[in-house]
């Protein structure tokens, strides 16, 4: 994971959390839903680099039951 990645991540979600809120203070719907995506396209961006850096960690759970 390059800092680069991390930085444009983290960079997309307040994008999404400003134009959620915006959405919000002008009843505008559309910008809200918007924004909540921006939110969590970022954070499962954040959370597959975050992965991708640590390996792949099951905790000895792949086939438990």
């Amino acid at each position: 994971m390059s800092i680069f990645d991390k930085v444009k991540a983290k960079a997309e979600e307040l994008l999404g959390r400003a134009e959620q809120v915006y959405g919000e203070s002008h009843g505008d719907a559309a910008a809200t839903v918007a924004g909540e995506a921006h939110v969590m396209e970022a954070e499962a961006e954040e959370e597959q680099l975050d992965r991708d850096a640590h390996g792949h960690d099951d905790g000895g759970l792949t086939g438990a039951r």
